[in-house]
């Protein structure tokens, strides 16, 4: 039986000691860099997309913006999604550090090995966000109020994992919340193509993080958390299908209602394929199987923002 305080044994800790930010940057800041996960962007990939896609959808149905203003909002978008997505993990790390110490994986997380007081965590995150909310006053007023909605979403994720089978629907709602603040970016409301686009990454959420969460369901279930693929366990694949149909359905809508052009449907159902594959050849039981298909999903991801961006382009051509 495992000890309380004793490390669960897991296949491979997640905080590599030979990345880059080990080799090139200064001894006193390479916890804080890795409580950020700079050295693994792939979140930072899959909380930016959204924001991407609502972005380049809506400025190429208006021309109150230029091409250039869209470039700077993207850009923009770029550097708060890095923040934003460091403050959410420090966030969680916060909420998980007795966790995180019972689990060979996690356990040299800055928090849990002690690099990082929970004190300076704390600091540490008052300082990004501060730096989020000067990213996100460079934007209209009506996107700053829709910015701003996201924070109790933001800090309820970590804890939804104690009291539901369901935590990843809560990170749904938060990773996506830039489709929203893209669409308001540029238009300066919500439209019903922005919220079909959001309804659509929360779906698609569902899809990638509980084949992501197949990679520790043995710990979590050993400490007493709680996960879609707990919950769904070997139908997981099955419910998959789902979630990503209704990503693809909802997308579709998004088109529709912002008037695209067909090309746009056409190259939205070729990057349906990817997540078709990702259903048809994930292993539940092989832990870097699923990262690698969760990890795509930054392909399909960018797959979904060229279908917008060729169709605005084969339109206006």
């Amino acid at each position: 039986m495992t000890q309380v305080n004793q490390p669960i044994q897991t296949s491979k800790n997640d905080m590599p000691q030979d990345g880059w930010i080990d080799r090139f940057m200064p001894e006193a800041v390479r916890p804080y860099l890795k409580l950020l996960r700079l050295d693994r962007p792939i979140g930072t990939w899959l909380l930016l997309l959204p924001c991407w896609w609502s972005t380049a959808m809506a400025g190429g149905l208006t021309d109150a913006v230029t091409t250039k203003q869209i470039v700077i909002m993207m850009a923009l978008f770029g550097v708060g999604a890095v923040i934003m997505r460091g403050a959410g993990c420090v966030i969680n790390d916060l909420a998980d550090r007795n966790f995180d110490g019972k689990v060979e994986r996690t356990t040299t997380r800055p928090l849990p090995s002690g690099q990082v007081k929970v004190w300076q965590a704390l600091l540490f995150l008052g300082f990004m966000m501060l730096l989020g909310l000067g990213i996100l006053v460079q934007f209209r007023i009506e996107a700053i109020i829709v910015g701003i909605c996201s924070i109790p979403i933001i800090i309820t994720y970590p804890f939804m994992k104690r009291i539901t089978y369901w935590p990843q629907a809560c990170l749904g709602l938060a990773f996506n919340w830039g489709a929203l603040v893209g669409w308001a970016a540029v238009t300066g409301t919500v439209e019903p193509a922005a919220i079909a686009m959001y309804a659509a990454g929360f779906f698609w959420t569902l899809g990638y993080d509980t084949i992501y969460a197949h990679q520790d369901k043995d710990d979590d279930a050993k400490i007493g958390l709680k996960s879609l693929a707990l919950r769904l366990g070997d139908a997981t694949p099955k419910w998959a299908k789902g979630f990503y149909t209704m990503t693809t359905l909802l997308l579709g809508v998004s088109g529709m209602l912002a008037g695209l052009h067909w090309s746009y449907f056409v190259l939205l159902g070729l990057a349906g394929i990817h997540l078709g594959w990702q259903v048809a050849t994930v292993k539940l039981d092989n832990a870097a199987n699923c990262l690698k298909r969760f990890k795509s999903n930054r392909d399909y991801g960018l797959l979904v923002l060229a279908a917008i961006v060729l169709s605005h382009l084969i339109a206006n051509a």
